[in-house]
């Protein structure tokens, strides 16, 4: 029986700001559904040309206090990018943590104003080590 990959689904608190996250990382909205009986809303966003690949961002309009304050359980969304290190240094430029520094030129972790844990992974080899990465500490959990 053959399997298509259709989407990830995570449920958001604040949907411009979680958007806004998802934005910085590129990602694009592809397409919204909002059910004005279930006082829901449901945003695809995925990176450019990769449409077939999207996250769902599930909000719920009147609140979503059973939303876990630490999404661990969840495991985590990744994305290959072609300059970790300029890909980091632009996302703390715009106030993400960088809650697992890519010390080793390949990967890192960041976290969704949702706590939802963020894999970026260097695309082809890793690249050399380098300051402040380096010898940067890891922040919270990821």
């Amino acid at each position: 029986m053959p399997l298509k990959y259709l989407h990830t689904m995570v449920r958001v608190k604040d949907l411009e700001k979680s958007m806004a996250f998802y934005e910085l990382l590129g990602l694009k909205e592809i397409r919204r559904y909002d059910s004005d009986a279930g006082r829901f809303s449901l945003v695809f966003m995925a990176p450019p040309g990769q449409e077939d690949c999207p996250v769902e961002l599930t909000y719920n309009w009147d609140g979503d206090e059973a939303l876990p304050s630490d999404s661990r359980h969840f495991g985590h969304l990744a994305y290959e990018v072609d300059n970790i290190y300029d890909t980091c240094q632009f996302l703390m430029d715009n106030g993400v943590t960088i809650n697992r520094p890519p010390r080793d030129g390949r990967m890192a972790f960041v976290r969704s104003p949702d706590n939802v844990s963020v894999e970026l992974l260097q695309a082809g080899e890793s690249l050399p080590a380098a300051e402040p990465w380096s010898s940067m500490e890891n922040t919270g959990h990821w």
